[in-house]
């Protein structure tokens, strides 16, 4: 195996080395959790481990980022910031996830960080030309542009995390076929794809009314019905912005427009994604709302393996909802279409203003109704300009912190992103 870019090839001759930013997080403990089952079950086989985890990251948790450390063996370690205890080779700084990329040979990047601040990390991946299993939605959705160009100039797989997109990647096996093991986003969907479908839960406050859900406090929007996920996660599903996000991931990794992207509210989360072919043929990915299974369908691919996920019984389940979404209660996923449409930095934008809004809305100084206010009012204000570099995407990042910090009368401090150093 090359010691600088993933091959793709779960030879198990070959134990691949992967770097897990976000490793404190929820989707980066599930990763650690599934590379454990995965090496326990060749440990029990007597045969070489799949995965050596060579380097972690994670933002301020210095005591989880530690206890990572031991648990896994890990030596090479980054935290943007905190404490400099932890033990082994330590980066701090803003730059430290980005530095531990570039400095650590590795097979297999995972990209768990939340938010705006894990993309300098994601280009650096791409750059080096690693597969990425990518958890990081706003990495595609700020700069996809640049990101995807890298990835297919340097032959980068975006091996996707999110439940929708490895559905969906999933679902298309039936199109690709015994070309599955080659069929790794990025890629281009041809004609033959009429459209295709990502659901959603709806989030906590699917069943409110409009004001309900305009007034509603953080315990409410907090309280998913079916997925455990972070805060930040957990709030942008009750506004459906994390949808809105997915589907302009969805363009960038199937290379698709907005006019075959749709969105049904799925409350069991146990469909993930419909593909629907010329024919009017649908093919869809089902599954529990596990978030340990799409984690394992992008570390192994193109192999399956046992996995923690709970066997699926759609007997104890009895029915399956869907239900189209309502666009006006929940305005940040039309949102997401017009992205798409108009490309650029928008997705740079939208992603930081409903970062800062979010943030306010967790500290309790807006009602939860205003977070998508000002991420659209955002778009629409600061407007998409071409995307040239990276200075592009930082410049509209702190265009639309500053927005929305400027709406909410607070220090401009506050719109400042924490991933440049």
């Amino acid at each position: 195996m090359d010691g600088t870019r993933g091959t793709g090839d779960m030879n198990r001759q070959h134990t691949r080395r992967v770097i897990v930013l976000g490793a404190t997080g929820s989707i980066g403990r599930q990763t650690l959790d599934v590379i454990a089952h995965l090496n326990a079950r060749c440990a029990h086989n007597n045969c070489a481990p799949i995965f050596d985890v060579v380097g972690l990251a994670a933002g301020s948790n210095s005591d989880a980022l530690r206890a990572a450390a031991v648990a896994h063996d890990v030596c090479e370690l980054a935290l943007a910031s905190g404490d400099d205890t932890s033990p082994g080779a330590l980066r701090t700084g803003t730059n430290a996830a980005e530095r531990l990329v570039r400095e650590i040979d590795a097979d297999l990047v995972v990209g768990a960080m939340v938010g705006f601040a894990g993309l300098p990390a994601m280009i650096a991946a791409a750059e080096l030309g690693r597969d990425i299993a990518l958890a990081n939605k706003e990495a595609l959705v700020a700069a996809g542009e640049l990101l995807v160009h890298l990835a297919r100039d340097r032959g980068t797989r975006l091996l996707p995390v999110d439940s929708e997109h490895s559905g969906l990647w999933q679902a298309l096996a039936a199109h690709t076929g015994g070309a599955w093991d080659r069929a790794a986003p990025p890629i281009t969907l041809g004609d033959e794809i009429r459209r295709v479908v990502l659901t959603a839960s709806g989030g906590a406050l699917r069943c409110k009314s409009r004001q309900e859900v305009h007034d509603a406090t953080p315990e409410q929007a907090l309280a998913h019905p079916t997925w455990t996920m972070g805060a930040k996660v957990t709030i942008d599903t009750a506004s459906l912005t994390n949808k809105a996000l997915e589907l302009v991931e969805a363009a960038w990794l199937f290379d698709l427009d907005a006019e075959r992207l749709g969105v049904l509210i799925h409350p069991q989360s146990i469909v993930h994604a419909f593909v629907e072919y010329a024919d009017h043929s649908v093919v869809a990915q089902l599954g529990a709302p596990d978030m340990r299974t799409p984690i394992q369908t992008a570390l192994t691919w193109p192999q399956r393996e046992p996995g923690l996920a709970p066997t699926l019984s759609l007997a104890e389940i009895g029915r399956l909802d869907f239900e189209e979404p309502d666009l006006e209660m929940f305005p940040a996923l039309g949102a997401g279409f017009e992205m798409i449409r108009r490309a650029g930095t928008s997705g740079a934008v939208f992603n930081a203003a409903n970062e800062i809004a979010v943030q306010a809305f967790l500290d309790r100084s807006i009602p939860f109704g205003r977070v998508s206010e000002l991420s659209c009012q955002a778009i629409e204000v600061v407007g998409s300009n071409p995307i040239r570099s990276m200075d592009d995407v930082y410049a509209a990042d702190a265009e639309g912190r500053r927005f929305v910090a400027a709406a909410l009368g607070t220090p401009i401090d506050a719109a400042r992103h924490a991933s440049r150093g």
